[in-house]
């Protein structure tokens, strides 16, 4: 039986109008039917809220299919179909449906590549081996999205990675993104599991891991509390401004650190990040700055975390150039997982045309995952045979997101759906 499904739009534009409901193949809003002929109830309060209605799907106005620019990425909008001509409204319902599920999925291969650590320092600490956990440097920067670890300086890193999936999480909280939530969720909680291991076996300063703890548990429940609807709005804007003023400073500091001992170890960047990005956040506070430069301000912990992500694997790179014998020591199921996990969350970010989660995954997937398959190639650390099977699915996988998308959307050519992620409708 196929769909059928309506819109109703409750708009605080025009309070004096009868709400309206739109099948989602009628083109035009003069098709609309009134929605007292559904139900006598109308909405209380002014307010702008979208639903989508069908047999199979209830999304809220946070779940964004509509494209818009790429700067506005981090911004919910309504749900509504009519940026694609949708000549099929099951094959589009069926896309968003796999899509989601595809970004939940991802979760396995995450989980499967932080395991192993957890399980190592869980059988240390049970033979009292505290001295091995001295071996794991709990300062190193995750890959996008997940808990696997790589020391790229002795500073910055996995409270790095901490401070992205949280900023991240907060990211996904306000745009209603239940699967990526729990991905970002499931790198957080991995990550502090292993930094209580290494806390418990004394390889971390107590007071560290205190203050680590706040931060994280603090983070979580405002998260969350805003998710239900159960946080204050002056309590979630004093949060974004902590992540915006923590991601600007991280990011300059990460990539400086990358190429110690090359250049001077310094903390200037960090420093001078420090200060721009608290005088963006009180000049956005006092009203110093125009509605773009809010919007900007505002978008900078996304990308900031995103960026963060992207630049692991640069920094692999980077080592691998500088110690090309450090090849040999990477997992090629560790960079399979890689590749995969990140891979799954390409076609969702497609879908809902989301420009920095698109570049991030997509970004992580090519040039961390599969990037370092090909130096594990180029230096006869994996067959042939294992190599030309991780392309050939990583090409197929990206080929079969982009006509699928397109068929969903109703174009005609999958460059329309980029030129939307990118520029929007």
């Amino acid at each position: 039986m196929a769909a059928k499904a309506f819109v109703v739009h409750f708009s605080a534009a025009k309070p004096s109008k009868e709400p309206f409901y739109r099948y989602p193949d009628c083109p035009s809003t003069s098709q609309s039917l009134p929605l007292k002929s559904l139900s006598g109830n109308k909405p209380a309060g002014n307010f702008n809220n979208v639903l989508f209605i069908s047999h199979y799907t209830l999304a809220t106005l946070h779940r964004r299919l509509s494209p818009v620019s790429a700067g506005d990425s981090d911004v919910p909008h309504p749900f509504h179909q009519e940026s694609g001509n949708f000549r099929s409204n099951k094959a589009f319902e069926e896309w968003n449906s796999l899509t989601a599920n595809f970004s939940g999925a991802a979760n396995i291969p995450f989980m499967l590549l932080q395991l192993p650590q957890i399980i190592l320092n869980a059988r240390n600490l049970l033979a009292g081996n505290k001295a091995a956990l001295l071996a794991v440097p709990w300062l190193v920067v995750p890959s996008f999205h997940t808990g696997i670890s790589l020391a790229i300086c002795e500073t910055w890193g996995m409270l790095t990675g901490l401070l992205g999936n949280l900023s991240l999480l907060s990211y996904f909280i306000k745009k209603r993104e239940k699967e990526a939530i729990v991905v970002q969720t499931l790198g957080v909680v991995s990550t502090y599991v292993v930094i209580s291991q290494l806390a418990v076996g004394e390889a971390m300063p107590m007071p560290h891991f205190i203050a680590i703890s706040v931060v994280v548990a603090t983070g979580l429940v405002l998260n969350f509390l805003n998710y239900f609807n159960m946080l204050n709005a002056g309590l979630w804007r004093f949060w974004e401004d902590v992540i915006t003023v923590g991601g600007l400073t991280a990011l300059p500091q990460v990539i400086w650190s990358t190429f110690v001992p090359t250049i001077p170890n310094s903390i200037l960047p960090g420093t001078i990040a420090f200060v721009v990005g608290v005088a963006a956040v009180v000049m956005a506070r006092m009203g110093k700055l125009s509605k773009q430069g809010v919007k900007f301000v505002r978008a900078i912990s996304g990308w900031t975390a995103t960026l963060l992500f992207m630049w692991m694997p640069v920094s692999q790179m980077w080592t691998n150039f500088l110690n090309p014998d450090n090849i040999k020591g990477l997992s090629a199921s560790s960079m399979l997982l890689a590749m995969i996990g990140n891979g799954l969350l390409i076609p969702r970010a497609l879908f809902i045309r989301d420009f920095m989660w698109f570049t991030g995954s997509s970004w992580a997937t090519l040039f961390y995952g599969y990037g370092n398959l090909v130096c594990l190639y180029c230096s006869n650390v994996i067959s042939k045979e294992f190599f030309l099977a991780a392309t050939a699915g990583l090409v197929s996988w990206i080929g079969i997101a982009l006509w699928r998308d397109t068929i969903a959307y109703g174009f005609n050519s999958p460059l329309r759906s980029l030129k939307e992620l990118v520029y929007g409708q």
